[in-house]
């Protein structure tokens, strides 16, 4: 197997364990690097699993937003 094989071949391992909802994540990063990027997204609301997190993060957020990194700071490290 040469480099060009087995390095499609890792990144496909890499692809099958990826947890679901990060596939979502990584389908416009594959479509902007491949030749025929020419396609429309998906974008589906929230299952009842996220919208659920997301409550409970604004919940946290509101009771000590101090406790939150801005994205600012995220960016910049």
């Amino acid at each position: 197997m040469n480099g060009t094989a087995a390095l499609r071949k890792e990144l496909h391992t890499f692809i099958d364990t990826l947890p679901d909802r990060r596939l979502t994540v990584l389908r416009p990063l594959l479509a902007g690097l491949a030749e025929d990027a020419d396609w429309t997204p998906i974008i589906e609301p929230a299952n009842a699993e996220e919208t659920a997190m997301i409550e409970e993060t604004k919940a946290e957020y509101r009771i000590a937003p101090e406790s939150f990194i801005p994205l600012e700071a995220i960016s910049t490290r």
